[in-house]
């Protein structure tokens, strides 16, 4: 029986990965789930608290990973809408080099925190529960150290390298925007770091609080910077600049809450414990020989890096139209600022397709209290029975916001874009919709399953086929040949993801009336 809800727990966990904020959410259920089933044999657990026993304890971890949950989706609700204003107040040059730029930045952000967060939140729970806070704290010490390097690193190669990186573009101007988001780098592995330390004490309030004012911070920056430049007649490339920027100010604000935290944390700390991050002399006795921290690097090192190699495939995904849209559509007779403006009209589909992920990957996260406890009971028939439910649901959502979003493709455009150009690849757009929730739900069943690997190897297929079909249609049909290379590059991985994950839960592919069941019933 134990091997049965240990093979469920780990199911849970990587179900919860691929919904938004899921590796915050996966990491601290695989951390919080370790740490509350040691504290229980050992009857304690720092910070000054108690841990709840049975059911108490699995209500606590399921309130923690509703609360990052919802959190993660209020951010990803901000960041989506505030790419509408941008389009609006700056216009599509503008809006062409954002959306060519932030990619870019989301792959090298992946590299700088390289999965620390997860491990972070493993190993600080692993030491806690034996009361080993000095050794906890070192654990963040140290992250905190190698993330700066990493960190100091990335922001090196953005700003230092951002005329070149621009030039492999094809949109030189999109430097400046390059050099001006590069200062996130320098902020966000420490937040990241702090994030990964309060979830493996189980405290989720932090990374949700911070998430929610980083994003809030970072739109109403963007819009502030963006009213300031165009008021005084800055270029296209200095408005961009100014719009990248907001992610800068949005992560100081993120780790100004993460310290915060921290401060009220050490004010609660026992005498004699220490506040600092030095990793000083806990409260309890450690049980095992301490790790000198070139040693602790190593070990998390160890640990961080498999996950970062796997969740690279989504920006390596979304990065493929930023190194190669602007190229083509230059090399196919216009110039850059053309180009960029072309590539801008090509977006006006994405945060309408954002969204209905969003809410696909909303109703997920409603789904994870119900999977994660059917697994904590080893009952692994349910958990599989609610991820069929969760890929017929998510299919129907998919297909009528597909259709509804095609239909209305023009007066959306128009509507949110004030334009009525870029419609006809904004409608090919749509249809990926459909496909980006059943590969979202189905990736989550893989990862629930055991299949790791799986999702990710299906969606860097997905990238090649991406970019051979803007090599072979962007040069003849422009951005419309771009928007039918991504609906066959979305094809291709939902198919296989969704085969595998029916093939290895046996769930009958849903047909007819089957896809209508989350609705009758």
């Amino acid at each position: 029986m134990r091997k049965g809800k240990k093979k469920g727990r780990i199911g849970a966990e990587r179900l919860i990965q691929e919904i938004p904020g899921g590796d915050s959410i996966a990491g601290s259920l695989h951390a919080s789930t370790e740490a509350y089933g040691k504290a229980s044999r050992a009857g304690e657990l720092s910070l000054e608290k108690k841990v709840p026993s049975g059911g108490q304890a699995a209500s606590a971890l399921l309130q923690g990973a509703a609360l990052l949950g919802m959190a993660a989706v209020v951010s990803k609700l901000l960041g989506t809408l505030q790419k509408i204003p941008l389009q609006n107040m700056a216009g599509d040059t503008v809006f062409g080099m954002y959306n060519a730029v932030y990619p870019l930045y989301t792959l090298i952000l992946f590299l700088a925190t390289a999965g620390f967060p997860l491990v972070v939140s493993k190993f600080v729970s692993e030491y806690a529960v034996e009361g080993r806070d000095g050794e906890a704290r070192q654990v963040l010490r140290v992250s905190i150290l190698v993330l700066l390097v990493t960190g100091i690193l990335c922001f090196m190669l953005l700003f230092l390298g951002a005329d070149r990186i621009s030039g492999w573009m094809g949109a030189a101007q999109a430097a400046p925007a390059i050099r001006s988001v590069s200062f996130a780098l320098l902020v966000v592995p420490v937040m990241s770091a702090l994030r990964g330390y309060f979830q493996g004490y189980g405290l989720m309030a932090p990374t949700a609080w911070s998430q929610v004012v980083e994003q809030t911070v970072r739109v109403a920056a963007m819009l502030a910077l963006l009213f300031v430049l165009m008021s005084r007649g800055a270029s296209p490339e200095m408005i961009a600049a100014g719009a990248t920027f907001g992610s800068v100010a949005g992560a100081a604000a993120g780790l100004a809450v993460m310290l915060l935290y921290w401060r009220q944390e050490g004010k609660r700390r026992q005498p004699g414990q220490g506040a600092d991050l030095t990793g000083g002399v806990s409260g309890h006795a450690p049980t095992s020989r301490r790790l000198g921290d070139w040693q602790l690097a190593k070990k998390l090192a160890a640990y961080a890096l498999p996950i970062c190699l796997g969740t690279l495939a989504v920006p390596i995904l979304g990065l493929v139209d930023a190194f190669t849209l602007p190229r083509l559509l230059a090399a196919g007779g216009l110039d850059e600022s053309a180009a960029l403006y072309q590539y801008g009209l090509y977006n006006h589909g994405q945060p309408l397709v954002q969204l209905v992920a969003m809410v696909a990957s909303s109703m997920a996260a409603a789904l994870v209290p119900a999977i994660a406890e059917a697994a904590h009971r080893g009952d692994l028939e349910a958990v599989q029975s609610r991820a069929a439910y969760a890929l017929r649901a998510t299919l129907l959502i998919g297909l009528a916001a597909s259709f509804g979003l095609a239909l209305l493709a023009e007066p959306l455009n128009v509507m949110f874009f004030r334009t009525a150009e870029g419609t006809a690849a904004m409608r090919v757009l749509s249809f990926t919709a459909v496909l980006t929730v059943v590969n979202l739900v189905a990736g989550s069943v893989l990862q629930g399953l055991g299949a790791v690997r799986a999702p990710a190897l299906y969606l860097l297929a997905a990238a090649l086929v991406k970019v051979a079909g803007n090599a072979v249609l962007v040069p003849r049909y422009g951005i419309d040949g771009a928007a039918w290379a991504a609906v066959t590059a979305f094809a291709l991985a939902a198919a296989l993801s969704l085969a595998h994950a029916l093939r290895a839960a046996r769930v009958t592919a849903p047909r007819g009336r089957a896809v209508l069941a989350p609705l009758l019933g």
